[in-house]
């Protein structure tokens, strides 16, 4: 039995969470596979502790405009193929998605548009979703299995929101975009995290403002998903709730392939 253990984290800063232990702490947790999100960094720019880390192969993807959005993938086994967008260049330019392929899965490491700016963003936002779901339904439909993960920057439900009612006019919990998230998960894709727990009180993003997080006054961004034909191969997926370097927390996903 092949064991992957995947995390996926939105990290606010690559070289932010640097100076607060993120190596120290990579090391510890040893994942095959380390998604991240909101790196805002480019690769240049990034010091070498951060290029290259022992047994990991490195994979960047940044945005045209400097100091913003940015994925990235450290990962022990080398993928067969890696792709940098969707090949739709307005949403490639951001550096938004990372697509690697292994012999079992094809892992998309995404970080969504946040469409609070302005009804443009917005708009972009949604176009961004349904982008993604052209793209996963086309290679579902080749037969390949799926593990979508980032920061989807929705909650889905009104259990993955602390106050529901107040942000309901709010983009991250609008119903155009809770829809959304209804209609993927109609079109074969399962919430990894949901398979396993359903209890509520269970986020992954606070706000820096008033103590959000001591009160546990979060929002669930941060997803996993996978296609329902994969579903006998995840095993647990949590929200890992010990770290503390971004406004984020990771997710993890273990798989038996």
């Amino acid at each position: 039995m092949n064991e992957k253990r995947i995390i996926s984290w939105n990290v606010n800063g690559l070289r932010a969470i640097q100076r607060k232990g993120f190596i120290d702490w990579f090391k510890k947790e040893q994942p095959d596979i380390l998604c991240i999100q909101e790196t805002k960094v480019a690769y240049d720019q990034l010091p070498k502790t951060l290029k290259r880390i022992d047994g990991y192969y490195p994979y960047f993807c940044e945005a045209e405009r400097k100091g913003y959005s940015g994925v990235a993938i450290y990962s022990k086994t080398k993928p067969l193929n890696v792709e940098y967008g969707f090949g739709i260049p307005k949403f490639d330019s951001e550096g938004r998605i990372l697509i690697a392929e292994y012999h079992d899965f094809i892992l998309l490491n995404i970080y969504f548009p946040n469409g609070k700016m302005s009804e443009e963003r917005l708009n972009y936002k949604l176009e961004f979703y349904d982008a993604l779901l052209d793209y996963a339904n086309k290679l579902k439909k080749e037969g390949k299995n799926l593990v979508i993960c980032g920061d989807l920057n929705t909650a889905h439900k009104e259990i993955d929101i602390a106050r529901p009612k107040a942000n309901e006019k709010i983009s991250g919990f609008l119903p155009v975009e809770r829809a959304w998230i209804d209609k993927f998960l109609k079109n074969g894709y399962l919430d990894a995290f949901r398979m396993f727990n359903t209890e509520p009180n269970q986020y992954t993003w606070w706000s820096y403002r008033a103590k959000a997080r001591e009160r546990n006054v979060g929002w669930r961004l941060d997803y996993l998903f996978i296609n329902e034909e994969f579903k006998a191969k995840v095993k647990s997926s949590v929200i890992l709730i010990v770290v503390m370097f971004s406004d984020h927390f990771p997710l993890y996903l273990k798989l038996e392939l």
